[in-house]
């Protein structure tokens, strides 16, 4: 997959993003969007920061910053259960 395609991905998700803060009628849709994922991958690098006193860390990988990014803190948290689960 070249770059751009990947940015125009990006692109996409974010979009989709706005617009479920558009339909939801928040009052700042797309500082809210940005901030979900800003909280998302925010707690992506928390739970690889502290894996050394944890045991528990995530693979860094376009899929999990993409699910991170797109899910926030619910998809970092469903991806820290099933790495647990399924390893």
């Amino acid at each position: 997959m070249t770059s751009w395609m990947v940015i125009l991905a990006g692109l996409g998700v974010f979009a989709l993003l706005v617009l479920l803060q558009i339909i939801v009628k928040a009052s700042h849709p797309v500082q809210r969007a940005l901030g979900g994922v800003a909280t998302g991958l925010c707690a992506l690098a928390v739970v690889n920061l502290t894996g050394f006193f944890t045991g528990v860390s995530l693979p860094l990988s376009p899929l999990a910053i993409g699910v991170s990014g797109a899910a926030g803190i619910p998809g970092v948290t469903l991806m820290l259960l099933l790495n647990l689960i399924l390893t």
